[in-house]
């Protein structure tokens, strides 16, 4: 499964200020960040005693990384779900992207509760910090503090 923060912020937030905000979410995580000269690009976070199921979580930036074909694409998609007063709002936003962050969510975990909790609180997190919005495959588009503002059918 795949989550999405769309963010119109180009700010970069410090690794340990996820790690904190997890910490004070009640999730523990050994997380393996990587980057480059414009600041962190992925991580690895992983449950403990859980080695082998680790969330990927990667940072796209829209002036470095070719991304604005894969966000065309979702404000296309957007512009379609018309059953929803937020659609309009929702491709703008989707068009004012300069960041993108995904996490990969691996299926048959363990603790499927504890995996929630975690990608939920990551993708609250950056939507809230970076004035973004969320998206979770198969469910829809939220605002960060987890309103739901489309509905995916």
């Amino acid at each position: 499964m795949w989550l999405r923060v769309f963010a119109p912020s180009e700010a970069t937030i410090p690794p340990v200020e996820l790690l904190e905000a997890l910490a004070t979410a009640g999730v523990t995580v050994e997380a393996r960040f990587r980057g480059d000269d414009l600041g962190w690009t992925g991580a690895q976070l992983i449950l403990p005693g859980t080695e082998q199921a680790a969330v990927t979580l990667d940072r796209y930036l829209t002036h470095v990384d070719d991304i604005r074909d894969d966000l065309n694409t979702w404000a296309a998609f957007l512009e379609t779900q018309d059953y929803s007063p937020n659609h309009r709002p929702l491709m703008q936003l989707v068009i004012q992207t300069q960041q993108m962050l995904t996490l990969r969510k691996p299926i048959d975990h363990a603790d499927e509760v504890a995996l929630d909790r975690l990608c939920e609180t990551i993708v609250r997190f950056y939507a809230t910090r970076l004035d973004g919005i969320y998206q979770i495959d198969a469910q829809g588009f939220f605002t960060a503090d987890g309103t739901l503002l489309l509905q995916e059918y």
